[in-house]
């Protein structure tokens, strides 16, 4: 089959065609600005790339059309379609479908579907659920938002029966607003957590409850074929809402004192209890109490799958976290004789509220007293530059020492929402002006967190060059 895939350099959909291509179907793409590191992988995977949405796309003649969620039937200031290609498409009555419809036909038919869901931790906890299952030598599948360090890719068929996939809350394409999860069919589903997000497609908490509950409906019950279970973080309200509207499956909970899966220790350091019995140690590099969290719940979706606890346990002491997941980008040596020490720089997905004050909370937990936090950010994500959750902003930071806030493209003053912080943050629409004041800033033993859901701008290595000038 030849696919001709509409938006191919996102996370999700350059999967998709690494995916394919595996599978031996013939791949080409097409982007706004075809960019790396996607673009690269897809190139060095044989994949043609296209620059733009050109209606003489239509020429290639593919067997079907993968319509990204990037792709809407929008129209320029001048009145000209924003994407000619998909209206082409839907002139000459072509044959098109969404990713997660094309990948739930066409890659995890037959499959052990592991479906990890939630508002934060999807991409690591996808991530440590398909190392465990490696580990345990099962050769699992997977596909993540995300590069994890212990594989290199992002995405592979596998050769056993399972497969490991991040699902998404966010619609699915143009044509079909469910939540891309709904696609997926698990027979493994863990509820990470839940709270309100992507003001831009939903309205209220309420309206994304639901879509979780139609994940709830696709889970199988106990039949021939074996049980379908739901892992659910039993801290969240919001998730036992989800599950109180109707389940049908069995259940696991892990976080809560009286979960089925607890952790007992520090989240660096921590002995893991199955039904209030140990089960299992967990000691790593990893940070903070979500990442804790996390691995109950790969630890719980693993075991559903056959691996003790005691083997996910001692998997998860080898694992090696994802790229943009606290990812040191480098340190600098600053100071001079006996002031003289490091600065390190730091990259991380964080753009949500709670993600940001959990990455600072987490950090700032295994920081020796006197070790400053710089965090350096852009409201970057749909619902941060609607504005909905400005005013958690001096709350999510409240573990930084100094922020800096890249502020460009905002509709809404990044000042007077962080002005409780006082001089303790600066804002700017010019990312120079930002470095330049970070670097002022900075001192022997700071940690300098940058934190967005793009490229930032090269941020990173213009901290780094900076640095290492003063």
């Amino acid at each position: 089959m030849h696919i001709h895939i509409l938006g191919i350099c996102g996370t999700f959909m350059g999967g998709l065609a690494a995916l394919a291509r595996e599978a031996g179907h013939k791949v080409t793409g097409c982007d706004a600005g075809v960019y790396p590191p996607m673009s690269d992988q897809l190139r060095a995977l044989g994949i043609d790339l296209l620059d733009g949405f050109a209606a003489d796309q239509i020429n290639l003649n593919p067997d079907i059309f993968v319509v990204g969620n990037v792709v809407s039937r929008a129209r320029l200031s001048d009145g000209n379609p924003k994407f000619p290609l998909m209206e082409a498409i839907l002139d000459a009555g072509l044959p098109y479908t969404s990713g997660p419809q094309w990948l739930s036909e066409h890659i995890l038919q037959g499959r052990h579907v592991v479906a990890i869901a939630g508002t934060h931790g999807k991409t690591t906890t996808a991530a440590m659920t398909s190392w465990v299952l490696e580990c345990a030598g099962l050769q699992p599948g997977f596909l993540v938002g995300g590069v994890p360090l212990n594989f290199g890719i992002s995405a592979r068929l596998g050769t056993g029966k399972a497969f490991v996939i991040e699902a998404d809350e966010y619609d699915t394409a143009f044509f079909d607003k469910r939540s891309k999860f709904v696609h997926y069919r698990p027979r493994t589903a863990v509820l990470n957590n839940l709270e309100f997000d992507h003001a831009d497609i939903f309205d209220d908490l309420a309206a994304i409850e639901r879509q979780f509950h139609y994940l709830v409906r696709t889970v199988p019950g106990t039949g021939a074929h074996g049980s379908g279970r739901i892992v659910v973080n039993g801290l969240e309200e919001s998730l036992a809402r989800v599950l109180h509207t109707g389940c049908w499956s069995e259940v696991r909970s892990f976080g809560a004192a009286v979960g089925d899966f607890t952790a007992v220790g520090s989240a660096n350091d921590f002995e893991v209890l199955h039904h209030g019995n140990a089960a299992g140690h967990v000691r790593w590099g990893l940070t903070g109490v979500h990442n804790q969290l996390n691995a109950l719940a790969a630890i719980a979706a693993a075991e559903h799958l056959g691996v003790a606890p005691e083997a996910a346990a001692t998997a998860l002491g080898r694992f090696e976290n994802v790229k943009r997941r606290m990812e040191v980008r480098g340190t600098v040596t600053v100071g001079h004789d006996a002031t003289a020490g490091t600065v390190t720089v730091y990259d991380d997905f964080a753009h949500h509220p709670t993600a940001i004050r959990t990455t600072l909370d987490g950090l700032r937990n295994s920081l020796p007293s006197g070790e400053r936090i710089l965090a350096v950010f852009e409201p970057r994500s749909n619902t941060m530059k609607l504005g909905t959750m400005k005013a958690l902003l001096p709350w999510s930071l409240e573990n930084a020492d100094l922020a800096f806030c890249h502020s460009a493209g905002l509709d809404w003053n990044a000042a007077s929402a962080l002005a409780p912080m006082a001089d303790r943050a600066l804002v700017s629409d010019q990312l120079d002006v930002l470095v330049a004041a970070a670097t002022r800033a900075a001192r022997a033993g700071d940690h300098i967190v940058c934190m967005s859901n793009g490229g930032f701008g090269g941020v990173h290595a213009k901290l780094l060059h900076s640095l290492q000038n003063i």
